[in-house]
């Protein structure tokens, strides 16, 4: 009876150090095992055995997080203050850096996703923040990266996400986008002034080289004027001929011959 008992213990405990010993890892997770306190190694995917109460193990995920990193207030280097939220993408390349290295490599990461958003953008203006979303990413994913390289995580994409701006800012920036088009406006008349002025001097050279190209553009002008409605039509006389008939009537008329 006592044998029995005792086979049944030693079952029972067998059973129990097999159940407590075995550890299965799905395909996106990595176990990080310590040996007696010490980093042992890093197992997975799959059945994992530990010797209970020598092992232990932490489990990590290698998916990518997305983590949204809240609403910062961020003053550009022109003085506007704004409000910018974005998202990062990141995920752990070395689970062992990533559990020895940091005591929360997520919240680490978060705080410094803060920290790095604001001091990138306190960088550069306001017109950078609104038109240049793609080329801050890149620098934001830089910092990122390179700062959490030594704890074993891959920042992979940062993306801005809203900024937000004041009605008094808004307001401005409206002023300023109606200034501009004025702008463009007025340049865009000054080289069409420009460019009929070089052409009315062209057509004028080649008027004053060729009379006969005057005295056909002069019979043009009679031929509009004379299918307008106007009752006044004024047709201007060359000065060559008025002055030709003035010295006509200054000379005497020929006398009589004298024989």
């Amino acid at each position: 009876m006592f044998f029995e008992f005792g086979f049944g213990a030693l079952a029972a405990l067998v059973i129990a150090f097999i159940v407590t010993s075995i550890r299965i890892l799905r395909e996106y997770e990595r176990g990080v095992v310590f040996q007696l306190g010490r980093f042992w190694k890093v197992k997975g995917p799959g059945l994992v055995l530990l010797i209970p109460g020598i092992q232990q193990m932490v489990r990590v995920d290698l998916r990518t997080v997305v983590l949204d990193v809240p609403t910062q207030d961020v003053i550009s280097r022109d003085n506007v203050s704004v409000k910018v939220n974005a998202v990062l993408y990141f995920r752990v390349v070395d689970p062992e850096k990533a559990i020895i290295q940091v005591a929360n490599f997520f919240e680490a990461t978060s705080q410094l996703a803060q920290t790095t958003l604001r001091s990138v953008l306190g960088k550069h203006e306001l017109d950078d923040m609104l038109a240049e979303r793609e080329r801050l990413n890149i620098d934001i994913q830089q910092v990122l990266d390179s700062q959490t390289d030594a704890w074993g995580i891959k920042v992979t994409t940062v993306e801005i996400k809203h900024v937000d701006l004041n009605e008094s800012m808004v307001r401005a920036i409206a002023r300023q986008a109606e200034a501009e088009r004025e702008r463009r406006a007025k340049v865009i008349h000054a080289e069409g002034e420009l460019q009929a002025s070089e052409k009315l001097m062209q057509a004028a050279h080649v008027l004053a080289q060729q009379p006969g190209a005057m005295q056909l553009r002069y019979m043009q002008t009679l031929s509009t004027i004379a299918g307008d409605k106007s009752s006044t039509i004024v047709f201007p006389l060359p000065i060559e001929l008025l002055s030709g008939m003035i010295d006509m009537r200054e000379k005497p008329p020929p006398g009589p011959a004298i024989t």
